[in-house]
């Protein structure tokens, strides 16, 4: 669910106004972080942004208004919220209200543990809220045989009549002995994947002690995304930063080239954005031609994928036989007449092109390569350079 916030700079009224939408959509970040620049709010880590006014989707949320909040804790709430179902929506909303909850590190917070509480906004059908509680009570997770078993209007009435509710807006609130744990300090915000990713990073200072967490990145990022969240972890530049991998979609072969220790951080943020918009087969060979390739690290696996149309995958094909029959009857370069399937020597017509071709078989399958270039010159920063310097000296001899 996406909300609205109208923010204004309270030192400054008459600046104006920027309407902005909640959760931030990741392609309008940097204009949003403009615009507010314009009215000098927006900073990483203040709360300088006064809200004016913010849309009813989520009511609660109405006492920020005349408050100062920061735009990126603002932001991380309502992805927090956008993934809530209608129940937790409730259990939300009426702990916030049954805490007097204003406070946004303590909104962060409640949104990791409101699952505890029950909120009973309908009284109808108490088997329902009977079992609702029962789930709570477990974590959000029963046995099967517990949960078909279990006497729900008989827990319902027994948690109204001996527990004491608090009457909400959202209804009447069990906080079945929840606790407000600080997951998010106010610096850097606890891991949570919401955007699609690439590569999934956590970034902290080299001399940061192991216990104290990191701030995340999820690759592909824009430049000013990095910063800002360098920034909120005291990062002053990429020499005093280390990074430890935390998830990746990416192939198999490709994260067992990345290492950490030594990977340059807008290498991986520019491998991501090449890789981000691969189709699913390009991914594989991606993964086929990595292991061919044998990059170093993730500028060459960059270069890699920018440079895979030089190569043709035949997945699965374990076998000299395998390849033959995929380029007979299903490469569409020869008219297949199953009448003659009994005639055709696939093993032969496979041995014969792989003799033509630069080919390997790989666990995904067989990879051939085509270009001019040698695997090393693909991977350097510009292999049209290469060619060209080649060329000059082949004219010299």
């Amino acid at each position: 669910m996406q909300s609205r916030a109208v923010l204004s700079n309270a030192q400054h009224p008459e600046y104006g106004v920027v309407t902005i939408p909640f959760p931030i959509p990741a392609e309008q970040y940097d204009e949003i972080i403009e615009m507010l620049g314009a009215l000098e709010i927006g900073d990483p880590l203040k709360r300088d942004c006064h809200v004016d006014n913010i849309s009813e989707d989520w009511p609660v949320l109405k006492r920020l208004e005349n408050a100062a909040v920061n735009v990126d804790e603002l932001d991380y709430l309502a992805k927090r919220l956008d993934s809530f179902s209608v129940g937790e929506d409730d259990q939300f909303q009426g702990m916030a209200a049954k805490l007097g909850i204003t406070d946004m590190t303590d909104l962060i917070n409640l949104t990791f543990c409101c699952q505890q509480a029950t909120v009973i906004a309908d009284f109808s059908d108490l088997d329902k809220v009977g079992h609702d509680h029962a789930m709570n009570l477990n974590g959000g997770a029963m046995a099967m045989d517990a949960y078909k078993n279990l006497d729900g209007r008989k827990a319902a009435l027994k948690l109204i009549k001996q527990e004491a509710g608090t009457i909400t807006p959202y209804g009447v609130v069990y906080d079945n002995g929840m606790k407000l744990e600080q997951l998010y300090t106010g610096q850097n915000f606890p891991a949570y994947f919401y955007d699609d990713f690439t590569l999934a990073l956590e970034i902290r200072p080299r001399n940061a002690p192991e216990e104290e967490p990191g701030a995340f990145l999820f690759l592909p990022m824009t430049q000013l995304q990095i910063d800002r969240a360098m920034q909120r972890s005291g990062i002053d530049s990429c020499e005093n930063m280390c990074m430890r991998f935390v998830e990746s979609r990416l192939p198999d072969e490709v994260d067992i080239v990345l290492d950490m220790e030594h990977e340059s951080l807008s290498a991986l943020n520019q491998m991501a954005i090449a890789i981000a918009d691969l189709a699913p087969a390009d991914k594989e060979k991606l993964g086929a031609v990595v292991s061919v390739a044998a990059p170093e690290d993730a500028f060459h696996v960059m270069q890699l994928t920018k440079n895979l149309d030089f190569f043709d995958f035949i997945p699965a094909a374990k076998t000299a036989e395998d390849y033959g029959r995929y380029m007979i009857q299903k490469s569409e370069h020869f008219e297949y007449d199953e009448n003659l399937a009994d005639y055709y020597d696939y093993e032969k017509y496979g041995r014969a092109r792989m003799a033509q071709e630069s080919g390997w078989f790989v666990d995904r399958g067989y990879i051939s390569y085509h270009g001019t270039l040698s695997m090393e010159e693909l991977m350097m920063e510009n292999p049209a350079e290469q060619v060209q310097a080649d060329f000059q000296m082949g004219g010299l001899e």
